[in-house]
């Protein structure tokens, strides 16, 4: 489903990966942990197609990202990414439920519908009486549940997660890995989890270690 070729990736004369070599197969569940600073970010970044690398191959689901234009790209990342990131991103003068049903509305889907996946995956999550909630209303980790559902409401076969609990205590941490895994294994969805806690190897089918912009698997 994910395939990168000799990916390199520099910034004037700083190198930050060298050399990435790496397939995933649908269905799988990877982590992705090192430093701060060792590149996880733009590597996740490139995957997702937010960024271009300075040189190498990018395929997703056969698709050679190179490849395509802009559109093309958009279209792709639309259909087939889901992002989950550090800080919610969510949009305060929102609910819980508008939050999540936006990048439905976006692709064309009717208001009805969208409120209606939302609903179910909210009460997948726990999360059933929140609805009405905006983001101020609610704690940290049923902020990141909210965000996980809006990167869902698609149905995105790759979803990408930046440091998913990088502001969470361990409690709500382990909370919301458990919903990835869970996700993971009821909708075999391909996931790529950044992060600097060793905790979510734990919950992973492969973890890879990025040190010094190379990848080593564990």
């Amino acid at each position: 489903m994910i395939e990168l070729r000799n990916i390199h990736l520099q910034y004037k004369k700083l190198k930050i990966l060298k050399d990435i070599n790496l397939k995933i197969n649908k269905g799988e569940m990877i982590s992705i942990t090192g430093q701060s600073g060792a590149g996880k970010t733009s590597l996740l970044n490139i995957i997702g197609t937010l960024e271009k690398p300075s040189k190498g191959i990018v395929k997703i689901n056969e698709n050679e990202i190179q490849k395509l234009n802009d559109n093309k790209i958009s279209l792709l990342r639309n259909n087939e990414i889901g992002f989950v990131f550090q800080f919610h991103n969510l949009l305060n003068e929102f609910t819980a439920l508008e939050n999540i049903i936006l990048p439905a509305l976006i692709m064309g889907e009717s208001k009805k519908i969208a409120e209606i996946r939302a609903k179910e995956i909210l009460d997948s999550l726990d999360l059933s009486n929140r609805d009405n909630h905006k983001p101020n209303q609610l704690s940290g980790g049923e902020q990141q549940r909210v965000a996980i559902a809006r990167s869902i409401i698609n149905s995105p076969s790759i979803l990408l997660a930046d440091e998913p609990t990088g502001n969470l205590d361990e409690e709500n941490s382990s909370k919301i890995n458990n919903i990835l895994s869970k996700l993971n294994q009821d909708f075999n969805q391909t996931m790529v989890i950044v992060s600097h806690k060793k905790g979510i190897t734990k919950f992973t089918n492969r973890n890879l270690e990025l040190t010094n912009g190379t990848i080593i698997e564990e």
